[in-house]
């Protein structure tokens, strides 16, 4: 399987949304569409694609002064189509993984254009992992509950996890054994004590859970003092 990735999320970070208008919302997501297809430049000279699927991502990619120029219905197709350009080069079929999918709904709805969003983005997503040949399987994270969200109305086969799902509960941050080995690994053993009363912040169902981002700033300022 060949994955389509994204550099950080599908979506801008939070301050890009806010106090901005549907248009700059919309070409918010256009750009990020435009640059991450950008990232496969090699599909335009692919012998697996022929002129028209070709042609497809030159409008997906396409620039006019400056900015991408794909208008809404391009866009709503653009994850579609490069998962199928990519299905296509490489003979495999693609798995998405979307970050944060929910930011522009929340966003939308605190300056007054959560509908207009709503349907973009069903659109969007109705098209890349609804009736789409050339998807795998496909992963959103988000804090809203997916089952709860009206974009995905109509859609099959979904499966919400959280952190009440005990089969999971280990995914969601580092394990005690984990924060023991990198500890060890970095030959910090001697400071687990004050790692597990600092950092242990989090119980999941039946596992304690540390936050991966404060264990490794913390190691990485023991470094720092070495």
């Amino acid at each position: 399987m060949k994955r389509l990735e994204q550099s950080d999320s599908f979506y801008p970070s939070p301050p890009l949304w806010k106090d901005i208008k549907y248009e700059d919302a919309r070409y918010h997501i256009t750009e990020l569409a435009g640059r991450e297809a950008q990232r496969f430049s090699f599909l335009s000279e692919s012998d697996k694609l022929s002129d028209n699927e070709k042609e497809q991502y030159q409008a997906i990619v396409a620039l006019h002064n400056g900015k991408y120029s794909m208008d809404e219905n391009i866009l709503i197709s653009s994850i579609y189509i490069l998962s199928h350009l990519l299905h296509r080069h490489y003979g495999q079929k693609t798995v998405i993984p979307i970050d944060e999918y929910d930011v522009p709904l929340d966003k939308a709805f605190q300056n007054g254009y959560y509908r207009e969003v709503v349907s973009l983005i069903r659109g969007l997503f109705g098209m890349a992992l609804k009736t789409n040949d050339s998807l795998q399987f496909a992963v959103l994270t988000g804090c809203l509950r997916i089952s709860k969200e009206s974009i995905f109305t109509g859609f099959n086969n979904f499966e919400v996890l959280s952190v009440f799902n005990v089969p999971y509960d280990e995914s969601f941050g580092f394990t005690d054994n984990e924060v023991e080995k990198l500890l060890d690994d970095y030959t910090f053993s001697d400071h687990y004590p004050e790692v597990k009363e600092w950092y242990d912040g989090y119980h999941f169902r039946n596992t304690d859970i540390y936050c991966p981002w404060d264990v490794i700033r913390y190691c990485k300022s023991l470094c720092a003092d070495l």
